[in-house]
């Protein structure tokens, strides 16, 4: 949801930031399958702090009905094939 909340205006976190977040997820759920540990690599931890603080300030900031667009959008890219709704590259970066 942060991710569409940002989309939204509502935070400057860099995509490589959130892009971070999805891997490590991505290696966590790996590694869940094989051992049954979840388990975050230890060097993406701040990242998900600085996500986690994000998305505090936009519940914290965000009226309502953008909050609500945004639990929509996340509901939609779930029930959809997409793989990620993060670009691999920050667009606002490319010349």
């Amino acid at each position: 949801m942060a991710w569409f909340l940002q989309q939204e205006g509502y935070g400057k976190e860099p995509v490589g930031s959130f892009k971070t977040a999805e891997y490590a997820v991505e290696a966590a759920l790996e590694l869940a399958h094989v051992s049954d540990e979840w388990v975050l690599a230890e060097d993406t931890v701040s990242v998900f702090e600085r996500l986690l603080a994000l998305h505090d300030s936009q519940l914290a900031s965000a009226p309502l009905h953008k909050v609500i667009h945004a639990e929509k959008r996340l509901r939609q890219f779930l029930a959809g094939t997409a793989s990620s709704p993060v670009p691999e590259n920050d667009p606002a970066d490319m010349s």
